[in-house]
């Protein structure tokens, strides 16, 4: 059966421009007015070329620090890249604490924007609404606005939103970390049903047995380079070493 790309990231690269302020105090900056603050270099992304295929769920793994959540912004479009080109091939959520939502808007609110965006019509999400808030328990806070809600809380709607508005690829950054221990084996179950079929993820994890379960391949990234991209042990093995030195 010929694999069908559902991401193409072809000579991609991203660097920030960091302000080093050292000049934290009034004092400072009074007998340093004409010395202003130094910018800093960092490479988040080193150039990287690979494919995701339609169906797959990748696992993302790489020690704090070493470019992941930077590179799902990329693959979701949040950020855009420095160099090269990425091709993606169906709708895509990204379900990182809520980035992609609006704080300043209720989660009901949030619900129709973010299902609109996936291609959903008002009266198709009027259908899923019920579904969404009860899987997500928060049925009592669907009119207050997300600024107020824990990052658990933003999470867990994300998750709901995506799973019921059906998202073509998915890019799930620690899914398993948040919530009560309920709400994490919902999160399991919708792994290990059906639903999952046919749906491309990247799996952002640190927990290996998660990722061992679920990734047929896995990225391992160091310093912001891809370092490794296919067998998900091999992956493993390597980001247990480098957790190791």
């Amino acid at each position: 059966m010929e694999k069908v790309p559902a991401i193409e990231a072809k000579n991609i690269s991203k660097t920030f421009h960091i302000s080093e302020d050292s000049h934290n105090t009034v004092k400072h900056r009074l007998f340093n007015l004409f010395n202003p603050p130094r910018a800093k270099k960092v490479e988040a992304i080193k150039n990287m070329d690979f494919a995701v295929y339609k169906g797959e769920c990748i696992g993302l793994l790489g020690r704090n620090g070493c470019g992941k959540s930077t590179l799902v912004r990329l693959l979701a479009g949040v950020y855009p890249t420095d160099t090269g080109q990425i091709n993606i091939h169906g709708t895509t959520l990204l379900m990182n604490l809520g980035v992609g939502m609006s704080h300043q808007l209720t989660a009901r609110e949030n619900i129709y924007v973010s299902a609109s965006v996936l291609g959903l019509k008002i009266k198709e999400i009027d259908n899923i609404f019920d579904k969404i808030v009860d899987f997500a328990e928060l049925r009592e806070f669907i009119d207050t606005k997300i600024k107020y809600f824990s990052s658990g809380m933003v999470a867990r709607l994300g998750f709901s939103i995506a799973v019921n508005a059906g998202a073509d690829i998915m890019f799930l950054d620690e899914i398993f970390a948040v919530g009560d221990m309920k709400f994490q084996e919902k999160a399991v179950k919708v792994f290990e049903s059906s639903w999952i079929e046919g749906k491309t993820v990247i799996l952002v994890s640190h927990s290996m047995d998660v990722i061992k379960k679920y990734c047929s391949r896995t990225a391992f990234m160091k310093n912001g380079s891809l370092v490794f991209f296919g067998e998900t042990e091999e992956a493993i093995d390597m980001y247990v070493k480098d957790n190791h030195e």
